[in-house]
């Protein structure tokens, strides 16, 4: 009994999911496993629905209706939790360590992207216009420009981690 209600509504379940799963923030298959184990829940205390169509479409719904409720009061982090250290001696070197391949390849870089992603990772915080005034170029041009140069540094970076 069970398997052939499993069955004949695995399809419903799927397109169901699928059309209220992305509005609720959800992943479709969470969503369908929600509802499984709703079912589940269902067969065991009270027995199969007696339109388990009806009653299939309606877990959807109210399980994306928990899941959008849920997210609403869900907060994240305005820190990393406690247990993390700020100053592990291990996360401090590896973060020294990406820093410098990063500004490794950015001097590698041709033309005058390694100065203009210089001063982009400037700790100053260079706004555009001293950015530009820096480097001689019109302010309307850094953009088109930083974006070139950050293709080029992606294609540099491209085969360094995929080594890794």
């Amino acid at each position: 009994m069970t398997d052939d209600l499993v069955t004949s509504l695995s399809p419903l379940l799927a397109a169901e999911a699928s059309a209220e799963a992305y509005a609720s923030g959800v992943e479709p298959g969470d969503l369908e496993q929600a509802v499984w184990l709703r079912l589940l829940e269902r067969l065991e205390a009270e027995g199969p629905p007696p339109d388990p169509h009806r009653w299939l479409r309606s877990a959807v719904r109210t399980e994306a209706r928990r899941t959008r409720r849920r997210a609403r009061h869900e907060q994240p982090y305005e820190r990393e939790p406690a247990g993390v250290a700020d100053h592990d001696p291990e996360q401090l070197a590896l973060t020294a360590a990406r820093h410098r391949a990063l500004r490794d390849a950015v001097r590698r870089l041709p033309g005058r992207c390694p100065r203009l992603l210089e001063a982009l990772l400037s700790p100053r915080d260079l706004t555009y216009r001293e950015i530009a005034g820096e480097l001689g170029i019109s302010q309307g041009n850094l953009g088109p420009e930083r974006s070139r140069c950050l293709g080029c540094l992606r294609r540099l970076l491209a085969p360094e981690v995929a080594a890794r």
